[in-house]
């Protein structure tokens, strides 16, 4: 069941519906719609640790979800009215590669999610994109996004808010969280509201219209999946191999205890018919 955490009574609901008091919980599918999740890794261990992780942070059990594992399968028609809201994953594609350089499955992945953008800004959805999802959005809203700067080496960096948000709510003004992309986004996308930045990527979370947002760290990653996704990922291009061990010695020694409530924040804000 989802159960809010203190203090998000106060947040605003979407469409002018109350959310259920603190102490009280939802059930899915008696009286909420689904989360739709969307993942694009296609190493099943970290594709099932980042999902477990998406269920773990965000207060849902498996039933209150539909997960689409799109390394598997291609985008099937949707109807995205019957979803709570749209969470998209992490993934090692960049939407800046050219496109002789992309893998054929990546390019397919970035295709399919591409194809949703449309609907989901112009009728402003619920939509939470990790990492990988904030270079698909400031693509869609016409932003540079590339290499030329404001990557990330794998790591925590400190997160400091540039805007009151119902997302952040409960959430220090600064905080850590937990980074790794090779490309970014390069403009602030036109119409957006800045939320989060840090020293070394300007553009850490960002929102478009009320409902639509993104993040460049990964709100569901602690000190043990992101250790998974480093084993995974060791050879990938994203550190130096050798460099393994250190890294997942800085993530056991990182607090990275805030993030998640912004994962908690949308569920509890959406989690609603």
């Amino acid at each position: 069941m989802i159960v809010p955490p203190c203090p998000f009574e106060r947040m605003a609901p979407r469409s002018g519906a109350c959310p259920l008091p603190i102490g009280l919980s939802r059930g899915y599918p008696g009286d909420m719609k689904p989360f739709l999740i969307l993942q694009l890794r296609p190493e099943a261990e970290a594709s099932d640790d980042e999902y477990a992780a998406f269920l773990r942070k965000g207060g849902l059990e498996a039933g209150q979800t539909r997960r689409i594992r799109l390394e598997r399968e291609p985008l099937p028609a949707l109807e995205l009215d019957d979803y709570a809201g749209v969470i998209v994953g992490g993934g090692p594609g960049c939407v800046s590669d050219a496109p002789e350089d992309k893998d054929p499955l990546e390019a397919r992945i970035e295709a399919d999610i591409l194809s949703l953008m449309p609907r989901i800004a112009e009728q402003d959805i619920p939509f939470l994109g990790c990492c990988y999802g904030i270079g698909i959005l400031a693509h869609h809203l016409g932003a540079p996004v590339s290499k030329a700067a404001y990557g990330e080496p794998v790591g925590a960096v400190t997160c400091e808010k540039r805007a009151d948000d119902p997302l952040l709510e409960g959430l220090p003004d600064r905080f850590d969280a937990f980074v790794g992309h090779k490309e970014a986004v390069q403009a602030q996308p036109a119409g957006t509201v800045h939320l989060l930045s840090s020293g070394t990527c300007p553009f850490q979370m960002i929102r478009h219209k009320r409902n639509v947002y993104a993040t460049q760290f990964h709100p569901e990653a602690d000190a043990d999946g992101f250790e998974t996704r480093i084993r995974i990922y060791r050879n990938k291009g994203y550190f130096r191999p050798e460099d393994a061990d250190g890294l997942i010695a800085m993530c056991r020694a990182s607090d990275v205890r805030w993030p998640e409530r912004i994962l908690r924040n949308f569920v509890t804000r959406y989690g609603t018919d």
